[in-house]
């Protein structure tokens, strides 16, 4: 199909678009909201069967913004003044409310819970002109990095669909990946939005602490979880999360806004840095071998662009233990009966009734934390693996006991959780693929509230990697 588009370009063309693009695109008045929208449905209606993406497919709400917003473009002659992603589809992870949609937490049991109110993330994404196509596939409570709750297809990797698109974001990564939308919200509280944009090959930037709100609701995890975006292009992940940042009344952290955009920095070269390295964390060993070229061949491009790199990580042996029990806490201070729950999020809940222990957690991570930022008074950014080993298979878990299970996770995601714990910026790259064609990433970790540094970073290594790769996929 040929779209109204001054490029002719078709549906799949226009599937895999940056989300930027498609803004001025609509700006242009070369494609209306009503037919992007469509092209995304059309896509979701074929694909989401066999990938699991979207948890909730909210077509007539979709189609009936996008019909008022071609209308209101019709009728507006300064296209300048429209918010900056006006009538570009995106979605929303299952962990949040928006009005009129289901909320299930990725719980069988509440697949028919409908709220009546927007949280604050999702109340600045409708703001910044987007279209809500539905709510993206996340792991029971968003407690695991792979995405197969009860009740739910799996969610599988577009670039493999054997293998999983990591979690608890995974809905949201393969959607972006399979071109079921441009750019999606997550959220990330011990890898979960770098660890399915590694395996799907996006962009995926987890905030500092504070930099997005979590309205209405306060925090029950001591800040280690945060909203932020996945998105194709390092470009429209900044530009997104411009969109989500901000204080809200009443935020128990905050930060103040950055001195330019985070787009800006997108633009802007970097002055030399001083940058450290690593290809393992703590005690848990050496990544696989794709993984370590992966991490090297980074190293070896920004040494190239003029920064200075040498070995080095902060000291996270210790934080194992206490991090795995806020995890644990979490799943109680849901609300959820554990009845309702997956043997394994039953397992952890019933691990966490103690409430002096999760004090004694909290107390403990946070003088660990303390050593971590100290770290970067060295550096201005930390290389490292997103994960240890390539995606598992769906499934692949499934039949071991809880105890196996949490020790597979902290030994696939180990270089996650310590920046949840510690609030640093984080931002996921694709740096190749493996041998089965799945996507190999690595993470830049900055200085305390230094998004800017990131992603200044990120996209000039954007532009040497062989981020093509990563443009289009073929179901």
């Amino acid at each position: 199909m040929i779209l109204n588009c001054k490029y002719g370009m078709n549906s799949v063309d226009l599937a895999f678009t940056p989300a930027l693009e498609l803004a001025q695109l609509i700006r242009d008045r070369q494609i209306s909201p009503l037919e992007l929208t469509q092209v995304y449905l059309d896509r979701i209606q074929q694909y989401n069967p066999q990938l699991g993406s979207f948890f909730t497919v909210a077509g007539e709400i979709a189609m009936a913004d996008a019909k008022a917003k071609t209308e209101q473009l019709a009728q507006t002659s300064e296209v300048n003044s429209l918010p900056p992603f006006f009538g570009v589809p995106t979605a929303i992870k299952d962990l949040n409310a928006v009005a009129e949609m289901p909320l299930s937490y990725g719980i069988s049991a509440l697949k028919h819970n409908i709220p009546n109110y927007d949280d604050g993330v999702v109340t600045r994404i409708k703001r910044a002109g987007f279209i809500i196509l539905g709510k993206t596939a996340t792991s029971q409570l968003g407690s695991f990095p792979y995405t197969e709750p009860p009740g739910f297809p799996p969610t599988r990797n577009p670039w493999h669909q054997d293998y999983v698109a990591g979690g608890s974001s995974g809905g949201a990564a393969a959607a972006v990946a399979a071109g079921l939308c441009p750019i999606a919200q997550g959220s990330d509280g011990g890898g979960s939005i770098r660890i399915p944009a590694a395996c799907c090959g996006l962009v995926g930037i987890k905030p500092s602490r504070g930099r997005v709100s979590n309205a209405p609701v306060g925090d029950f995890q001591s800040g280690i979880a945060t909203h932020g975006p996945l998105g194709r292009t390092v470009a429209d992940a900044a530009a997104l999360l411009d969109v989500m940042a901000g204080y809200l009344t009443g935020d128990p952290y905050w930060l103040p806004s950055p001195a330019i955009s985070f787009l800006a920095a997108t633009r802007q070269p970097s002055t030399p840095l001083k940058i450290a390295f690593s290809t393992q964390v703590a005690s848990f060993g050496e990544p696989e071998e794709v993984i370590k070229k992966a991490v090297h061949k980074t190293v070896q491009l920004l040494a190239e662009m003029g920064h200075y790199v040498e070995p080095g990580c902060p000291d996270v042996q210790e934080l194992t233990d206490p991090f795995k029990r806020i995890w644990q806490a979490g799943v109680l201070a849901s609300g959820v009966p554990l009845e309702v729950l997956s043997p394994l999020n039953c397992w952890l809940g019933e691990q966490a009734r103690n409430t002096g222990d999760y004090l004694q957690a909290v107390h403990q991570m946070q003088i660990i934390s303390r050593e971590i930022v100290a770290f970067f008074d060295r550096f201005d950014l930390l290389v490292l693996p997103v994960y240890l080993q390539q995606p598992i298979k769906v499934g692949e878990w499934a039949k071991l006991s809880p105890e196996e299970t949490v020790e597979n996770i902290i030994n696939w995601i180990a270089p996650c959780p310590p920046f949840n714990a510690s609030g640093l910026p984080g931002i996921t790259l694709p740096m190749g693929q493996d041998e089965k064609g799945l996507p190999v990433g690595v993470q830049l970790i900055g200085k305390p509230a230094d998004e800017l540094t990131v992603i200044r970073v990120a996209a000039q290594l954007e532009k040497l990697s062989d981020r093509l790769l990563f443009q289009r996929i073929e179901l």
